[in-house]
């Protein structure tokens, strides 16, 4: 198995960017919402690149498919974060619609992630 191959992976690539993006956004917003919303969108789009390189370091496609569930869970909690940023107009539906663009490429990439797998 090649090592740290996950860095070569589009998905991660994209997930890195979704979370750079995010970084970004956070700077940006009001001191008393940065703690709360900030650190949570943050925390959150962190977790789906580290379990995308953590399960790829795995040797069976049943523990790769659990950091993938992971990734799943949190590209969730990233997008709801999101979506609450924009509904309280802490950020814009153009940075809204760029989250969401990311997002969708990167949950059906995992999910082509998981056809491959044998469970």
């Amino acid at each position: 198995m090649e090592k740290f191959r996950f860095l070569k992976w589009k998905v991660y690539l994209d997930a890195k960017e979704l979370f750079l993006f995010i970084l970004q956004l956070v700077r940006d917003l009001p001191r008393e919402y940065r703690f709360e919303l900030g650190n949570q969108i943050i925390r959150s789009s962190l977790s789906i690149l580290l379990n995308i390189a953590e399960g790829s370091g795995k040797n069976s496609d049943k523990e790769l498919n659990r950091f993938i569930d992971i990734s799943f869970g949190s590209l969730n909690e990233t997008l709801a974060a999101a979506d609450i940023l924009k509904d309280t107009k802490l950020i814009t539906k153009d940075e809204f619609d760029k989250i969401m663009t990311l997002v969708d490429e990167i949950s059906k990439q995992l999910g082509g992630f998981k056809k491959t797998m044998v469970h």
